[in-house]
């Protein structure tokens, strides 16, 4: 005598038992995405503040403005700023009062990034920084 067997509630089962694993890849991609996203926002707040302190000798010290400038480019991102002004001769780093000295401005963005669920081994945020650097025009 055959036995039959029924195989129609199978692919059920496989499928409830991969699905979680899959619900994870996705939203840990989602997350990587997010992740990488907001690193890119930050660069381009530090770019666009650099960029407005690079314009002349005195958009360089004007660091409200500098830091205005990356605040509006990062428009949903909480981002702290933080502008340096200094000078070189060649590579190295002087006082910008000696003579042939050009004139950086640098900008450190910095923001906190949240993932969506809480992974074993990640903390719960992490602190994302982007630096940007540009020589001021000499006007």
């Amino acid at each position: 005598m055959k036995i039959l067997r029924s195989e129609s509630g199978a692919s059920i089962v496989e499928f409830a038992i991969v699905a979680p694993f899959l619900a994870l890849l996705l939203v840990g991609t989602i997350d990587f995405g997010r992740y990488m996203y907001d690193g890119i926002l930050l660069a381009n707040a530090a770019r666009a503040g650099v960029q407005y302190g690079a314009q002349n000798l005195q958009t360089a010290v004007d660091s409200t403005g500098i830091q205005n400038a990356a605040y509006a480019d990062a428009s949903n991102l909480t981002v702290h700023a933080t502008t340096t002004t200094f000078c070189k001769l060649g590579v190295v780093a002087t006082t910008c009062s000696a003579s042939g000295a050009v004139p950086y401005v640098q900008v450190i963005a910095s923001g906190t990034w949240s993932p969506m669920i809480s992974y074993p081994g990640l903390p719960a945020s992490m602190t994302l920084s982007q630096t940007a650097v540009m020589r001021v025009e000499n006007q």
